[in-house]
């Protein structure tokens, strides 16, 4: 028989793992290896980040994390979720060799954060909304190392508990995605916004944040009739491009085996292989009652109040989304720049203390960028720098007036004598600018000889741009400027230009 389908829907929910940035565990006070690893950084050795608790030993008893439950609560809040006034802990039960414990706390039946919507924009610059269908909190489980550390040589596997007991938030959606790319779009929106809200690291490369696509479709055939393949959820997938292609591909495996067999599969699990970019099958997938779920003893519940709640709200001000149409709708920003500007939320609330003060968004944007560079220089983020908006606002005016030099070197250099002057006595960018011998002069009579001096020793160039050679010009002001000390490049262009007629 002859299966062709003629028409099909996609239909795909994710979960999403998102590893909290706390400085300790979910229920210990052992040091979060993971969780806080900035990209760049050096992970400890194996099974460094662990104490008696993640090592499931007799006698011990976990302590809830408050921090990691605001971080969820903040998150759950960004995703519109409804937070739940009462929430308890349960276990998860199953074994595996990176989970001493042999069952992993997490919730089930009451989960911190409820119901929610995330508007995304897909690939058609349509917005749709992406129903959250819940958000918990849970640790993490350990990982296995299948080559040694420094690598050494071996014929085994290694436990690595040093991620066990990371909180970590799983987030769920309804089957709203109808295209792999809207599924890779979401997780980068997803990113953004844990990065912004300072709540994760987010690095992928780290494993800070793991997806696991549940696709199924809905097939058409030449009589009308529907085929509903069963669910297929691919487990820990780690880079957007690879979200995007595995969902694609198990798209394409489910609709071809409909049509050369018949079947619609069974519920499972699969995995992707990188080498032949395809997805193979791993397991049949568990049901909820597979893991034996009850309430964790030793745990007390968490009740959440309206004083509590409100004050994390207070902390989400406004979300990358708003910011990203503000600065394009009303700054009149490119996407690219209001992208970069929204790489975190320290960044983004220092570009607008900067505009606040007076300075056009897109100059505003070149100074970001300059003082990233800075930051990056000294192995930090540019909310760690113990640096005043309001020196770099004067900067930027100071250029603006043609008091110093309009270009990133000058700036920059300002910018680094006052890092590593005294935070408590800040000295005024222009007193700092003349000290450093970057203040420029305008005086027309020292510029007018610079000219003279340049005209006289540059014949050439002379011919060139009275030959009709406008680029010529910059290479006159140049000269120039090498002539004298400190002069106003504008003014001696200006000067230049008034001379030469």
């Amino acid at each position: 028989m002859t299966r062709k389908a003629v028409a099909h829907k996609i239909l795909v929910g994710l979960e999403i793992h998102v590893q909290l940035a706390t400085k300790t565990k979910m229920f210990t006070s052992a040091p979060n290896a993971s969780g806080s690893l900035k990209a760049g950084g050096v992970p400890p050795e194996p099974n460094t980040a662990v104490d008696p608790v993640i090592l499931g030993l007799p006698g011990t008893l976990p302590v809830i994390n408050k921090r990691a439950v605001e971080f969820a609560m903040i998150a759950g809040l960004a995703l519109n979720c409804e937070i739940a006034k009462y929430t308890k802990w349960d276990r998860k039960s199953y074994y595996y060799p990176d989970l001493p414990k042999n069952y992993q706390i997490s919730q089930y039946d009451l989960p911190l954060c409820g119901t929610g919507t995330f508007e995304l924009v897909d690939e058609a610059g349509v917005t749709i909304p992406i129903r959250i269908r819940r958000a918990h909190l849970e640790e993490d489980a350990g990982k296995l190392l299948h080559e040694a550390p420094g690598g050494y040589h071996i014929n085994h596997s290694i436990v690595d508990l040093n991620r066990a007991g990371t909180p970590l938030l799983e987030i769920v959606t309804e089957p709203d995605f109808h295209t792999p790319r809207q599924v890779a779009l979401f997780g980068q929106e997803l990113q953004k916004l844990v990065q912004f809200l300072g709540v994760s690291e987010g690095q992928m490369q780290l494993g800070h944040m793991r997806f696991e696509p549940n696709i199924n479709v809905h097939i058409t055939d030449f009589e009308g009739k529907i085929h509903k393949t069963a669910i297929t959820e691919i487990k820990n997938l780690n880079s957007f491009a690879v979200l995007e292609k595995a969902t694609a591909y198990e798209i394409s495996r489910q609709i071809r085996e409909w049509e050369q067999t018949g079947s619609l599969g069974k519920k499972s699990t699969y995995g992707w292989d990188e080498a032949t970019q395809s997805t193979f099958h791993q397991r049949d997938k568990e049901e909820a009652h597979d893991y034996r779920y009850f309430p964790d003893p030793d745990l007390a519940p968490v009740t959440v109040d309206d004083a509590w709640l409100n004050s994390l709200k207070t902390q989400i001000g406004e979300l990358p989304q708003a910011r990203r149409s503000r600065y394009m709708n009303v700054l009149g920003l490119s996407e690219k720049d209001a992208g970069l500007i929204l790489t975190d939320k320290g960044t983004s609330d220092y570009f607008d203390a900067i505009v606040t003060g007076g300075i056009e968004a897109k100059k505003a944007t070149s100074l970001i960028e300059a003082i990233r560079e800075i930051a990056s220089e000294r192995g930090q983020r540019l909310s760690e720098l113990q640096l005043a908006p309001s020196f770099v606002v004067g900067v930027a005016k100071l250029a603006a007036e043609g008091k110093i030099g309009a270009n990133k070197e000058t700036t920059k250099t300002l910018i680094n004598s006052a890092l590593g002057g005294n935070a408590t006595q800040p000295v005024e960018p222009e007193i700092m600018a003349e000290s450093l011998g970057l203040i420029q002069t305008t005086d027309v009579g020292a510029i007018d000889a610079a000219i003279d001096a340049m005209i006289a020793s540059n014949p050439k160039s002379l011919q060139d741009y009275q030959g009709g050679k406008q680029a010529a010009l910059g290479s006159l002001v140049g000269m120039t400027m090498k002539l004298g000390k400190g002069l106003n490049a504008r003014t001696v262009q200006e000067r230049l230009k008034e001379r030469l007629k």
